[in-house]
Protein backbone atom coordinates (compact mmCIF):
# COMPACT_ATOMS: atom_id res chain seq x y z
CA UNK A 1 0.00 0.00 0.00
CA UNK A 2 1.32 3.51 -1.04
CA UNK A 3 1.08 6.27 1.10
CA UNK A 4 1.49 9.76 0.37
CA UNK A 5 1.74 12.83 2.61
CA UNK A 6 0.65 16.19 1.38
CA UNK A 7 2.56 19.12 2.83
CA UNK A 8 1.27 22.01 1.05
CA UNK A 9 -1.70 22.26 -1.87
CA UNK A 10 -1.84 25.24 -4.62
CA UNK A 11 -4.81 26.32 -6.39
CA UNK A 12 -3.99 28.82 -9.47
CA UNK A 13 -5.71 29.60 -12.07
CA UNK A 14 -4.78 30.00 -15.63
CA UNK A 15 -6.47 31.46 -18.66
CA UNK A 16 -9.65 30.46 -17.30
CA UNK A 17 -8.12 27.00 -16.08
CA UNK A 18 -8.01 25.75 -12.54
CA UNK A 19 -5.00 24.02 -11.83
CA UNK A 20 -4.36 22.24 -8.79
CA UNK A 21 -0.43 21.85 -7.38
CA UNK A 22 0.63 19.25 -4.59
CA UNK A 23 4.12 19.48 -3.28
CA UNK A 24 4.98 16.02 -1.54
CA UNK A 25 8.30 15.75 1.04
CA UNK A 26 11.63 14.54 -0.26
CA UNK A 27 11.23 11.62 2.28
CA UNK A 28 8.57 10.67 0.15
CA UNK A 29 10.50 8.82 -2.54
CA UNK A 30 12.50 7.31 -0.28
CA UNK A 31 9.53 5.66 1.57
CA UNK A 32 8.06 4.66 -2.06
CA UNK A 33 11.93 2.67 -2.75
CA UNK A 34 11.86 1.53 0.83
CA UNK A 35 15.79 1.77 0.49
CA UNK A 36 16.17 5.00 2.84
CA UNK A 37 15.53 5.12 7.00
CA UNK A 38 14.98 7.99 8.51
CA UNK A 39 17.99 9.53 10.66
CA UNK A 40 17.16 10.41 14.25
CA UNK A 41 18.35 14.54 15.06
CA UNK A 42 20.76 15.47 17.63
CA UNK A 43 19.72 15.34 21.31
CA UNK A 44 18.96 19.03 22.84
CA UNK A 45 20.07 17.10 26.13
CA UNK A 46 23.20 15.46 25.61
CA UNK A 47 26.22 17.71 24.28
CA UNK A 48 28.46 16.25 21.21
CA UNK A 49 32.02 15.23 21.93
CA UNK A 50 33.40 18.30 20.01
CA UNK A 51 31.31 20.78 22.22
CA UNK A 52 32.87 18.54 25.41
CA UNK A 53 36.37 19.53 24.33
CA UNK A 54 36.00 22.77 22.98
CA UNK A 55 34.47 23.87 26.35
CA UNK A 56 37.11 21.68 28.07
CA UNK A 57 40.01 23.26 26.35
CA UNK A 58 38.59 26.83 27.25
CA UNK A 59 38.10 26.31 30.97
CA UNK A 60 41.54 24.62 30.75
CA UNK A 61 42.97 27.49 29.28
CA UNK A 62 41.20 29.78 31.37
CA UNK A 63 42.25 27.82 34.39
CA UNK A 64 46.09 28.26 32.99
CA UNK A 65 45.54 31.71 32.27
CA UNK A 66 43.93 32.18 35.80
CA UNK A 67 47.05 30.69 37.45
CA UNK A 68 50.18 32.07 35.73
CA UNK A 69 48.62 35.62 34.60
CA UNK A 70 45.48 36.79 36.16
CA UNK A 71 46.33 35.65 39.24
CA UNK A 72 49.78 36.56 40.13
CA UNK A 73 48.79 40.31 39.13
CA UNK A 74 46.03 40.56 41.17
CA UNK A 75 48.01 38.88 43.80
CA UNK A 76 50.72 41.42 43.09
CA UNK A 77 47.86 44.53 43.24
CA UNK A 78 46.53 43.20 46.64
CA UNK A 79 50.12 43.05 48.12
CA UNK A 80 50.82 46.64 46.94
CA UNK A 81 47.92 47.96 48.03
CA UNK A 82 48.58 45.95 51.25
CA UNK A 83 52.08 47.04 51.43
CA UNK A 84 50.76 50.79 50.61
CA UNK A 85 47.74 50.55 53.61
CA UNK A 86 50.21 49.61 55.96
CA UNK A 87 53.06 52.08 55.74
CA UNK A 88 50.56 54.44 55.61
CA UNK A 89 49.64 53.17 59.12
CA UNK A 90 53.08 52.50 60.35
CA UNK A 91 54.05 56.39 59.02
CA UNK A 92 50.28 57.77 60.85
CA UNK A 93 51.84 55.80 63.49
CA UNK A 94 55.37 57.39 63.67
CA UNK A 95 53.89 60.88 63.36
CA UNK A 96 51.55 60.42 66.45
CA UNK A 97 54.42 59.15 68.00
CA UNK A 98 56.44 62.18 67.18
CA UNK A 99 53.89 64.79 67.98
CA UNK A 100 53.32 62.94 71.55
CA UNK A 101 57.01 63.37 71.69
CA UNK A 102 57.16 67.21 70.96
CA UNK A 103 54.46 67.75 73.07
CA UNK A 104 56.06 66.30 76.22
CA UNK A 105 59.22 67.97 75.39
CA UNK A 106 57.15 71.18 75.03
CA UNK A 107 55.27 70.58 78.65
CA UNK A 108 58.96 69.89 79.78
CA UNK A 109 59.97 73.13 78.21
CA UNK A 110 56.85 75.17 79.84
CA UNK A 111 57.25 73.61 83.28
CA UNK A 112 60.89 74.85 83.03
CA UNK A 113 59.96 78.54 81.70
CA UNK A 114 57.62 78.72 84.36
CA UNK A 115 59.64 77.92 87.29
CA UNK A 116 62.58 80.15 86.00
CA UNK A 117 59.30 83.07 85.93
CA UNK A 118 58.26 82.08 89.15
CA UNK A 119 61.83 82.27 90.24
CA UNK A 120 62.63 85.83 88.57
CA UNK A 121 59.15 87.13 90.18
CA UNK A 122 60.02 85.86 93.82
CA UNK A 123 63.88 87.72 93.37
CA UNK A 124 62.17 90.75 92.10
CA UNK A 125 59.64 90.59 94.70
CA UNK A 126 62.49 90.26 97.38
CA UNK A 127 64.30 93.08 95.44
CA UNK A 128 61.96 95.23 95.46
CA UNK A 129 60.77 94.84 98.85
CA UNK A 130 63.88 95.50 100.02
CA UNK A 131 64.37 98.83 98.13
CA UNK A 132 61.46 99.81 99.66
CA UNK A 133 62.07 98.67 103.27
CA UNK A 134 65.66 100.57 102.26
CA UNK A 135 64.07 103.94 100.84
CA UNK A 136 61.38 103.72 103.72
CA UNK A 137 64.03 103.61 105.94
CA UNK A 138 65.96 106.21 104.03
CA UNK A 139 62.78 108.45 104.04
CA UNK A 140 62.04 107.78 107.74
CA UNK A 141 65.16 109.12 108.41
CA UNK A 142 65.03 112.40 106.63
CA UNK A 143 61.49 112.96 108.52
CA UNK A 144 63.21 112.06 112.07
CA UNK A 145 65.96 114.79 111.00
CA UNK A 146 63.87 117.21 109.44
CA UNK A 147 61.86 117.21 112.79
CA UNK A 148 64.62 117.14 114.95
CA UNK A 149 65.58 119.95 113.45
CA UNK A 150 62.48 121.73 113.11
CA UNK A 151 61.85 120.61 116.99
CA UNK A 152 65.70 122.57 117.50
CA UNK A 153 64.48 125.66 115.65
CA UNK A 154 61.08 125.84 117.49
CA UNK A 155 62.84 125.53 120.47
CA UNK A 156 65.84 128.18 119.40
CA UNK A 157 63.20 130.67 118.72
CA UNK A 158 60.74 130.08 121.58
CA UNK A 159 63.77 130.23 124.09
CA UNK A 160 64.96 133.47 121.81
CA UNK A 161 61.22 134.76 122.23
CA UNK A 162 60.94 133.58 125.52
CA UNK A 163 63.94 135.90 126.76
CA UNK A 164 62.16 138.77 125.05
CA UNK A 165 59.19 138.04 126.43
CA UNK A 166 61.05 137.73 129.59
CA UNK A 167 63.14 140.95 129.30
CA UNK A 168 59.18 143.02 128.48
CA UNK A 169 57.85 141.49 131.64
CA UNK A 170 61.23 142.39 133.85
CA UNK A 171 60.80 146.30 132.70
CA UNK A 172 57.30 145.83 133.18
CA UNK A 173 57.43 144.67 136.63
CA UNK A 174 60.31 147.43 137.54
CA UNK A 175 58.47 149.96 136.08
CA UNK A 176 55.26 148.98 138.40
CA UNK A 177 56.84 148.37 141.36
CA UNK A 178 59.34 151.32 141.11
CA UNK A 179 55.35 153.36 140.57
CA UNK A 180 54.41 151.48 143.70
CA UNK A 181 57.38 152.09 145.99
CA UNK A 182 58.50 155.21 144.44
CA UNK A 183 62.12 153.41 143.61
CA UNK A 184 63.66 151.03 141.19
CA UNK A 185 63.78 147.35 142.14
CA UNK A 186 67.58 145.37 141.61
CA UNK A 187 66.98 143.69 138.45
CA UNK A 188 68.44 141.33 139.19
CA UNK A 189 65.98 139.80 141.46
CA UNK A 190 63.58 141.15 139.14
CA UNK A 191 64.70 138.94 136.29
CA UNK A 192 65.20 135.70 138.51
CA UNK A 193 61.46 136.27 139.64
CA UNK A 194 60.01 136.50 136.23
CA UNK A 195 62.22 133.28 134.97
CA UNK A 196 60.92 131.32 137.61
CA UNK A 197 57.17 132.24 137.12
CA UNK A 198 57.59 131.98 133.36
CA UNK A 199 59.67 128.86 133.78
CA UNK A 200 56.61 127.12 136.14
CA UNK A 201 53.79 128.46 133.32
CA UNK A 202 55.87 126.80 130.39
CA UNK A 203 56.15 123.67 132.76
CA UNK A 204 52.04 123.53 132.82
Amino acid sequence: MLTATVTHITVSQVNGVRAVTVHLPQTFGAAETGTEEEKPGPSPIVPEPKEIIWTSGAFVIFAVLMRYVLYPRLRKGMDARYNLIRSGHEGADATRAAAKTEVADYEVELAGVKAEAATRIDAARRTLEAERTERIAVVNGEISAMRSAALAETEASRAAVQGQIESAVADVASRAIELAIGKGPDPTVVNRVVGEVMSVGAGR
